[in-house]
């Protein structure tokens, strides 16, 4: 069992992470310069297509946070050589579209948010604890290929994480709400 969390805590980790760094790349004074809504402001049945909250800054920069921790874990956990640059480049890939995944699948949850009127910023259990896992694994399914175990693995390990994380960032006052 402790494996298999393991393996899911690794796995995961670069949608984990970028799912979380928009938060972070929005206190960064030059990263916050860059404020172009993912919508571009744009409506569809009188509400906003995703809201305020998602921007092109957190896609982009969750998108390469994800890059970066699958890069970090080939040399510092799988112990990938830099004499193996395409597996180097496979594991920044295979990050990227985590991270991608990650944060499109909260675009989707977002939009729903939006067309169902759940006002910004409040929680819509449990959806918002899921979207990021579904998001990720959607998008790397068609290039990596695990047992679905271990895809149930990872969405169980995901979204407990999910709610740690997201009550220690209300504890830190990164969030409005635990949950």
């Amino acid at each position: 069992m402790i494996s298999h969390i393991i393996a899911a805590l690794l796995f995961f980790a670069p949608a984990g992470v970028a799912n979380a760094s928009p938060i972070f790349a929005n206190k960064i004074p030059l990263l916050n310069r860059w404020d172009t809504p993912l919508d571009f402001g744009k409506s569809l049945h009188g509400r906003r297509i995703f809201g305020d909250n998602k921007r092109w800054r957190g896609v982009i920069t969750g998108t390469l946070v994800g890059g970066i921790v699958a890069y970090i874990e080939a040399i510092t956990v799988f112990k990938v050589s830099f004499n193996a640059p395409w597996q180097l480049t496979l594991s920044f890939a295979t990050g990227l579209l985590l991270g991608f995944g990650a944060l499109m699948g909260d675009a989707v949850e977002s939009f729903f948010k939006r067309q169902f009127g759940v006002p910004p910023g409040k929680s819509w259990f449990p959806f918002d604890q899921i979207d990021y896992i579904v998001g990720g694994l959607v998008v790397s399914f068609p290039f990596v290929h695990v047992k679905l175990v271990d895809y149930l693995w990872v969405f169980v390990v995901w979204w407990c994480m999910h709610l740690i994380f997201s009550y220690i960032g209300y504890l830190l006052h990164l969030k409005d709400t635990p949950i």
